[in-house]
C-alpha cells in the first residue's frame, strides 16, 4: 500500500476548533515542511489507510514551508518557512461539470474577503485565480483534480503573508501583505505590520466554506455576480491574454460558465486557460 502523506502530519486541533461549523472542522493536518500541499493531497485523496478509510471532504493540508510549491502550468511558488500561508483543501463536489470553474472563483472571493478583513487591505482578484494588492501579486489559487481520485477536487492557496522581502526577480510584480501595509521606519518594517496568520487562515476557510455551500445551493450565476464585485479585471480592463499566440483586448464580463470574455479588434473571444495581464504590465514569471 502506498504511503500516505497524512501519516507524517500532526492534527492541528486548535485550528480545527476555530473552524467549527464548517466542513473543515477537525480535519486540519499540519506539516512542518512538505514538497507541495496540493501534490500531497491529490495523492492521498485517492488512497485509503490501513483501516480502509479515505480522506473525507474538508480535509486540509497546511504547511509551514513548501520545498516544491506549484502554481498554474510549470510555474513554481516561492514558499519560504514561517512567513506564508500554504494550504490545500479537499472537496468532493456534487456540481454540474460546467460549474467546476466556479470552485476556483469561489476560492478567489473567499481569499479576497479574508485578506481585507484580517489585513485591512483591499484585495483584487485577477481572473481566474490571482490575488492582487496595490497592483502586485500577493497570492494565487491552484485547483486540480484527476480521474484516479473519484472526482475529488483539491484547491490550493498560496499567500505571501509576512515576507519582509522577496527575491529581486519578484519585487516588481509581487508583494506580501506585510509589505503592503507599508509600516516602515527608515526602511525597516515595524512589528505592527505583521499579519496574524492564524486569523487569516481561519477567515479564509470560513469564507471558503460559505462560498462553496452557496455555489452548491444557489448555482453559478449568483457566484459570478459576487466575483465580478471583487475583480477589477472582469469588465473594462485592457489586457493581454497569453493563449492562442497572445492577443489584446478589453474585458467584457464572464460568460455563463465563468470564463472571461475579451473584446478584440476581431470580435469577442473567450479566455479558457491563458494568463490575463493588464496591458501596461509585463508578463510575470511567478506562480499563477
Amino acid at each position: 500500500m502506498a504511503a500516505l502523506y497524512r501519516e507524517c502530519a500532526v492534527i492541528d486541533a486548535a485550528l480545527g476548533k476555530l473552524l467549527k461549523g464548517t466542513i473543515f472542522a477537525g480535519r486540519v493536518y499540519r506539516f512542518a515542511s512538505i514538497d507541495s500541499t496540493n501534490s500531497a493531497l491529490l495523492q492521498d485523496a485517492a488512497l485509503k489507510d490501513a483501516a480502509g478509510v479515505g480522506l473525507p471532504e474538508g480535509a486540509i493540508y497546511i504547511a509551514d514551508q513548501q520545498t516544491a510549491g506549484r502554481g498554474r502550468g510549470k510555474h513554481a511558488w516561492h514558499s519560504p518557512p514561517g512567513v506564508g500561508l500554504y494550504l490545500s483543501a479537499l472537496l468532493r463536489p456534487h456540481l454540474p461539470a460546467n460549474d467546476v470553474l466556479g470552485i476556483t472563483l469561489a476560492a478567489g472571493v473567499a481569499a479576497a474577503e479574508a485578506i481585507t478583513q484580517v489585513a485591512g487591505i483591499e484585495c483584487d482578484v485577477r481572473w481566474p485565480n490571482d490575488l492582487l494588492v496595490q497592483g502586485k501579486k500577493t497570492g494565487g489559487i491552484l485547483t486540480e483534480m484527476n480521474s484516479s481520485n473519484g472526482g475529488a477536487v483539491v484547491v490550493g492557496f498560496g499567500i505571501n503573508v509576512n515576507h519582509a522581502s522577496l527575491p529581486p526577480e519578484l519585487q516588481e510584480t509581487a508583494t506580501s501583505l506585510f509589505l503592503a501595509r507599508g509600516l516602515l521606519s527608515d526602511g525597516v518594517p515595524l512589528k505592527a505590520a505583521r499579519i496574524d496568520a492564524t486569523a487569516l487562515t481561519t477567515a479564509l476557510l470560513q469564507f471558503f466554506d460559505r462560498e462553496y455551500r452557496r455555489l452548491a445551493q444557489e448555482g453559478l450565476p449568483a457566484l459570478l455576480a459576487r466575483f465580478e464585485q471583487r475583480s477589477s479585471y472582469v469588465r473594462g480592463k485592457r489586457v493581454i491574454v497569453g493563449e492562442e499566440g497572445g492577443y489584446e483586448g478589453i474585458t467584457d464580463g464572464l460568460d455563463e460558465r465563468g470564463f472571461l470574455r475579451v473584446k478584440t479588434a476581431d470580435g469577442t473571444r473567450i479566455v479558457l486557460s491563458g494568463a490575463v495581464r493588464a496591458l501596461k504590465q509585463e508578463s510575470e514569471e511567478i506562480g499563477t
